[in-house]
C-alpha cells in the first residue's frame, strides 16, 4: 500500500522530468535567487504567446468521458466541466461542501479542457481521493466519563510527493468538509511548485470548551490511531483550525511514544515552530495585490475576523507594514479599537487568547478605548481591507455588499473557506480584490520547504513568485485578476502532468 522510499523517489523524478520536458513553464520553479532569463513560454504548450494553437490528438475528443447507459462525450471545455460536476453530484450529493469545491474548481478549469481535452479525463480521476481514513477516538473527560469523537485523515494526492496538510478540530468538522478541504489542498499545495502531495485531517472535537487535561487525553487518543497512517516522508500533519502549538505538541509527544523514527533529514516531524509564517504570508499576498493597484499597506484600516494564532500573526505583520488592525472576534463577539490595535494591545490580546477557553470580552477591562460588540454588526465598521480568519463561510454576498458600501477594497482569506461561492461572485461583481485561501494559505508549505532557517526575505520572495505564477495563469486564460481561477489552473496543471506520467493510479 505504501511504496518504498527509493521507488517513490524514482516515480517522482520521472514525473518531474516528464513535466519539465513537456511543459517547461510549470515544472518545479528554480530558486528565487536565480537570475537566469528564460523566454516566456505558454503554460500548456511549447509555443510562445497566449493565443497560439496546440497540436491535439483528436482521439481524446472522441473518447467517452463516462460510460454509463451509453458513451458520454463532450464537445467543449464547459460541457466537460458540467459533466464532471454532474458526476460528483451523482456520487456524493450528500457532501455539500465537497460538491461546492468541485463545482467552483471545475468551472475554472474549463478553458484547460478546451485546449487539451485529455485534462478532463485527469480531472475525473482527481475527483476521487487516494485514501480516506475515518476512525473512532475514545477519551476520558475530567469526570471519568468516556467520550467519543470521529477522527479523519484524507490522503488525497501523492502525485507530486509525500502527503502534507493541516489538522482541523471543531464541532463543524465532518467527512464532507474534510473531503472538500482535501480537494482544495491539492491545488493549494500544487501551485507552490514544491514536491509535496495533499492531505487533510481532524476531528469533530471542540478544543475550546475543554480543560487542558481533556485536550491532552483527546490528542493522545487521536494520534494513537493516526500514527498508523502518518510519518516522516509519508504524511506530514500541520496546524489548522483549532490546532495550535499545544495541540500539535501533545500529538507529536504521543507519536514519539509509539514510533522510533520521528525526524527526517534532521527536521522534527510535526514541528510546532514558525507558527507565525502562515499569517505573515497572508499579509504578503495582500501586499502583492495592492502593489498591482499602485498602493501599499501603509495606513490601511484592516478588519480582522477571528482571534486565533493566524489572526494574531496577520495583525503582527500588518503593524510591521504600517497598517492599522481594528478588530478581533471570537464566539463571544468582537472588540474594536477605533484608533487601531498597536503592538502592546496585541500582546495583551495574545496573552488572553492563549489561556484555554478565555474570551475576548476580558480585553475590555484592560483598555479604556476598546468597544465590545459596538456597533452590533462588525461589518458596519468602515475599513480598507478585510482579513477573515475565523469560522468557515463567514463572508456571504450580503456581507460583501456591506463591506463594499463601506469602502472595503479587498478581502484576503486568512482561514479556510471563509468566503462562500455567492460571496466570491459578489466580490467580482463589486470589483473588490479577493485573495482566495488556496493561494494565501501557502505559508505552511513555504515554511516546511525551507526549514526553520526561513528568513523574512526568502518568504517574501517565495510569495512574490507564487503570486506572479497565479496572476500570469489567470491573465493567460482570460480571467485577469481572478486569483482563484489562476491558482486552480496552476495547481491542477502541475498535479495533472505528474498524474499522466504515472498512468492509471
Amino acid at each position: 500500500m505504501i511504496l518504498t522510499r527509493s521507488f517513490s523517489h524514482a516515480c517522482r523524478a520521472l514525473a518531474s522530468s516528464a513535466t519539465a520536458s513537456a511543459f517547461p513553464s510549470i515544472a518545479r520553479p528554480m530558486s528565487s535567487t536565480s537570475t537566469a532569463k528564460q523566454p516566456k513560454k505558454h503554460l500548456v504548450t511549447h509555443e510562445e504567446g497566449v493565443h497560439q494553437t496546440m497540436t491535439l490528438s483528436k482521439s481524446w475528443r472522441n473518447k467517452p468521458l463516462f460510460r454509463r447507459q451509453g458513451d458520454v462525450r463532450f464537445k467543449s471545455g464547459l460541457e466537460a466541466s458540467k459533466l464532471l460536476i454532474a458526476e460528483a453530484n451523482r456520487r456524493d450529493a450528500h457532501e455539500i461542501a465537497f460538491i461546492e469545491s468541485i463545482s467552483s474548481t471545475m468551472e475554472c478549469l474549463s478553458p484547460l479542457f478546451d485546449r487539451n481535452p485529455r485534462y478532463a479525463f485527469v480531472a475525473k480521476q482527481l475527483m476521487e481521493p487516494e485514501r480516506f481514513i475515518q476512525f473512532r477516538v475514545a477519551w476520558m473527560d475530567d469526570l471519568g466519563v468516556i467520550r467519543l469523537n470521529r477522527g479523519f485523515r484524507i490522503q488525497y494526492s501523492s502525485s507530486l510527493g509525500p502527503y502534507e496538510g493541516p489538522l482541523h478540530l471543531g464541532a463543524h468538522v465532518n467527512a464532507g468538509l474534510i473531503k472538500a478541504l482535501g480537494f482544495d489542498n491539492v491545488f493549494s499545495n500544487g501551485l507552490t511548485g514544491y514536491d509535496v502531495g495533499s492531505s487533510v485531517g481532524g476531528s469533530d472535537f471542540n478544543p475550546f470548551d475543554k480543560s487542558e487535561t481533556e485536550v491532552q487525553r483527546f490528542c493522545q487518543s487521536y494520534m494513537t490511531e493516526l500514527s498508523k497512517y502518518v510519518g516522516p516522508d509519508l504524511d506530514l500533519p500541520t496546524m489548522g483550525m483549532g490546532v495550535a502549538e499545544r495541540e500539535m505538541g501533545y500529538m507529536f509527544g504521543q507519536y514519539k511514544r509509539i514510533n522510533m523514527k520521528s525526524t527526517t533529514s534532521g527536521v522534527p516531524f510535526m514541528t510546532k515552530k514558525d507558527s507565525h509564517v502562515p499569517g505573515h504570508a497572508v499579509v504578503l499576498f495582500a501586499k502583492e495585490m495592492l502593489k498591482d493597484r499602485n498602493q501599499s499597506l501603509m495606513g490601511k484600516k484592516c478588519l480582522i475576523l477571528g482571534s486565533g494564532k493566524n489572526a494574531r500573526s496577520v495583525a503582527e505583520k500588518l503593524l510591521e507594514y504600517g497598517a492599522i488592525p481594528l478588530t478581533f472576534s471570537d464566539e463571544s463577539g468582537y472588540v474594536l479599537e477605533p484608533n487601531g490595535i498597536d503592538a502592546s494591545k496585541l500582546k495583551t490580546i495574545s496573552k488572553i487568547k492563549t489561556e484555554r477557553g478565555a474570551m475576548l470580552g476580558r480585553y475590555v477591562t484592560s483598555s479604556t478605548t476598546a468597544q465590545f460588540n459596538e456597533p452590533a454588526n462588525i461589518f458596519d465598521i468602515p475599513c480598507d481591507l478585510c482579513f477573515p480568519c475565523g469560522p468557515i463561510k463567514t463572508i456571504t454576498s450580503d456581507v460583501v455588499a456591506k463591506l463594499a458600501d463601506n469602502g472595503c477594497m479587498g478581502v484576503i482569506e486568512g482561514g479556510h473557506k471563509q468566503v462562500t461561492i455567492d460571496g466570491r461572485q459578489a466580490l467580482k461583481n463589486r470589483g473588490v480584490m479577493y485573495g482566495p485561501h488556496i493561494v494565501t494559505l501557502t505559508g505552511a508549505n513555504i515554511c516546511h520547504a525551507h526549514g526553520h532557517n526561513l528568513s523574512d526575505k526568502t518568504l517574501e520572495a517565495e510569495v512574490h513568485r507564487i503570486y506572479n505564477d497565479v496572476k500570469d495563469a489567470a491573465t493567460e486564460f482570460n480571467a485577469r485578476g481572478d486569483l482563484f481561477a489562476g491558482g486552480s489552473m496552476v495547481g491542477f496543471l502541475r498535479v495533472a502532468n505528474a498524474m499522466m506520467a504515472h498512468g492509471a493510479v
